[in-house]
């Protein structure tokens, strides 16, 4: 039997951007929101579980992960609910000062019968009550496949320490947790990296963490295993987004291998060989959204017939 779909969780939102003189823009985003679409055009049937408020903004949403085939469950537009919102006022040198309008309340769900794997990350996983309900939905998964994506941000970080246990309590029921050098920086400042690396990796389930380093490339840790892949060459229009796809490259890459239905020790049976490819798969889902204005990841057909292959 085929298995269901991939599931992620997390916030969606409207970030609007204000600049001194001119239209403001508007455009669908949150991390887990961005995770969901990357993977619906890499042709992985996707269900994603949000909260919405039913106003313009909460229809700009559905009908952009809509468009790329994104299925979302009942009860994700709630009457009465605004849509959150993340604006950022541009001054004169275009630096940008963010207000965010967040609500994450999320009620308890149910995980889709089959489901092929379990992807939480970002606000989603953070701000509580929210979070219970993510939390929730990773014990229903059980021994199956759980990625995590901290994807921190510092405007919600008052105790970095409290923040790291946080982080630390999902991660260490996540077989893949993927990482920026901003995410641990900003949490544990000061530490090497492949320490942190082992930290988590000894902490549960994970049997892979990945540390995304931007134009750096990335780098895999298993318990026996390093292995470190430059980015590939692009001309860079923006960073919007990028680690978003590089997530859904990652996921999209494990799926096709049926790395996420294999059960338990899969992932730390991949030798150097396979972590590159996987790592280049997704640096590259990554680079050709960094090709393109706003989190506007590639679909399958832009990506070369091998891929993740180049």
């Amino acid at each position: 039997m085929a298995p269901g779909p991939f599931v992620v969780v997390g916030e969606s939102l409207v970030d609007i951007v204000k600049p001194v003189s001119g239209e403001e823009v508007s455009a669908p985003g949150g991390s887990p929101l961005n995770v969901a679409v990357g993977l619906a055009r890499l042709e992985i049937d996707t269900v994603l579980i949000t909260q919405l408020g039913d106003d313009e903004h909460g229809d700009l949403v559905a009908r952009h992960v809509a468009a790329s085939d994104v299925r979302l469950t009942d009860g994700t537009v709630a009457s009465g609910r605004r849509t959150s919102t993340a604006t950022a006022w541009l001054d004169a040198e275009h630096a940008a000062t963010y207000e965010f309008d967040l609500a994450w309340d999320l009620p308890p769900h149910r995980l889709p019968e089959g489901a092929a794997g379990l992807h939480v990350g970002s606000l989603g996983a953070a701000l509580r009550p929210g979070r219970d309900a993510v939390l929730d939905l990773v014990a229903q998964v059980g021994d199956g496949f759980v990625s995590y994506d901290p994807n921190v941000r510092p405007a919600f970080v008052t105790d970095p320490a409290a923040a790291w246990r946080d982080l630390a309590e999902v991660a260490a029921k996540a077989r893949l947790v993927k990482c920026s050098e901003e995410d641990l920086a900003a949490l544990r400042p000061g530490e090497a990296e492949p320490d942190l690396a082992r930290e988590l990796l000894a902490a549960g389930a994970t049997e892979l963490v990945v540390v995304t380093k931007g134009a750096a490339g990335a780098t895999a840790y298993t318990r026996d295993l390093r292995v470190d892949v430059p980015a590939p060459p692009t001309t860079v229009v923006d960073t919007v987004g990028a680690g978003d796809s590089f997530m859904a490259g990652l996921l999209a890459v494990l799926c096709d291998w049926d790395l996420t239905v294999d059960g338990e020790g899969s992932l730390e049976a991949l030798d150097e060989d396979r972590l590159a490819l996987l790592l280049e798969g997704a640096a590259l889902a990554a680079a050709v959204t960094c090709s393109r204005r706003g989190a506007n990841p590639p679909t399958r057909r832009e990506l070369p017939p091998t891929w993740p292959q180049g």
